[in-house]
């Protein structure tokens, strides 16, 4: 079964714009940490303020990856690294109509909701901040999650999904 060219644009625009976010969090966390005056336009104030969040421990390998690993593991990076290579995965994949690339794309996504959820706590909870660029794409993830479901879901061959006759 071929994949609708709705899902693909659809796709396209969610990915788009998850990269695009995760670029600037990259931007916003290496320009903060040259010039720690530097100001990013997601910095709206003391508690709504991407820069805090990107510059925390946590923005980093998840805080997780330095406490198991060492500050200087290849791992350690960025989180928004992390993102810009599940945006670009799930850009390529979606161009391949196999089960095994929906089933991936699937399994990603899921592994993107549970990092999105760790670091939602961690925003609100621990850091007390709300980013503005966080939750767009914790919500570009969960988007990416029901479309990707639906793939693997028409990829399987449901009933819901085939094309119903003209007229009916």
């Amino acid at each position: 079964m071929a994949v609708p060219g709705w899902e693909r644009a659809l796709r396209l625009v969610l990915c788009a714009l998850g990269l695009a976010l995760s670029v600037y969090a990259l931007h916003v966390e290496s320009s903060r940490e040259r010039d720690p005056d530097y100001r990013a336009l997601c910095d709206v104030s003391p508690s709504v303020s991407c820069s805090k969040v990107f510059t925390s421990r946590w923005g980093r390998g998840f805080g997780l990856v330095e406490d198991l690993l060492g500050k200087h593991s290849v791992f350690n990076q960025p989180n928004s690294l992390f993102g810009i290579v599940f945006y670009i995965l799930q850009t390529l994949l979606g161009f391949s109509p196999s089960i095994l690339a929906a089933v991936t794309l699937l399994g990603t996504s899921m592994v993107s909701i549970a990092g999105s959820l760790y670091l939602a706590y961690i925003l609100f909870f621990v850091l007390h901040d709300f980013c503005l660029v966080c939750v767009t794409t914790y919500l570009l993830n969960g988007a990416l999650l029901l479309l990707n479901y639906k793939r693997l879901v028409c990829l399987s061959g449901s009933r819901q999904c085939r094309a119903k006759p003209k007229g009916q």
